[in-house]
């Protein structure tokens, strides 16, 4: 049996990190992932005790690269599904600035984005949703 949201992004933010996982839903695997925790990234940003909204931006441009090389920025035509409403919730709402970073980032790179439950009235493009 195949899921129809075979691709799936999950998002995991503490105080410290942020980390962006692509998963394969029928088996459970991770296709894709980046994170602040990669010394790469970690030493290109100045995140202190916070990482901010441009610590997620470079979360996503760096799963979105990785995405490509895999082959799956397309999502094998269906497309990633991402719930940005169940991430704000779980991550809260102070974070809903990161999670549209991380979002928008995937986006402008050419990644083939299912957003799923959208709010009306709140814009994709801006990341003060």
């Amino acid at each position: 049996m195949t899921v129809l949201k075979r691709y799936v992004l999950r998002l995991f933010m503490s105080l410290k990190y942020i980390t962006a996982n692509v998963v394969d839903r029928n088996n459970g695997r991770i296709i894709a992932t980046a994170s602040t925790v990669e010394h790469s990234i970690k030493n290109s940003l100045e995140c202190g005790r916070s990482c901010n909204a441009k610590a997620a931006m470079v979360v996503g441009e760096v799963l979105a690269m990785r995405l490509r090389v895999e082959g799956l920025d397309q999502g094998q035509g269906r497309g990633i599904h991402v719930d940005v409403n169940k991430e704000v919730e779980k991550k809260g709402f102070k974070n809903r600035t990161k999670v549209w970073a991380i979002v928008n980032a995937l986006k402008n790179n050419g990644v083939k984005l299912v957003l799923e439950d959208n709010v009306e009235g709140e814009n994709p493009s801006d990341p003060t949703f």
